[in-house]
């Protein structure tokens, strides 16, 4: 587990969600599959921003 420490966009505006881990992780809202309607919103991100975040990277790598 790790903290959320900020967003950006990618080139063809993605949202992707920084982790104080080093690593990324594009976020999506793609109902009904994915549901975060907060990223969409400013407001939505900056309430993530120091929330833990679960890095499927770092799980992957411990587990090898």
């Amino acid at each position: 587990m790790t903290t959320v420490y900020g967003f950006h966009q990618d080139e063809v505006g993605r949202w992707i969600v920084l982790l104080a881990c080093g690593h990324s992780h594009p976020v999506r809202h793609r109902p009904p599959y994915v549901n975060r309607p907060w990223v969409l919103t400013q407001e939505g991100r900056a309430e993530r921003i120091g929330q833990p975040w679960r890095c499927k990277e770092c799980e992957q790598r411990a587990a090898a």
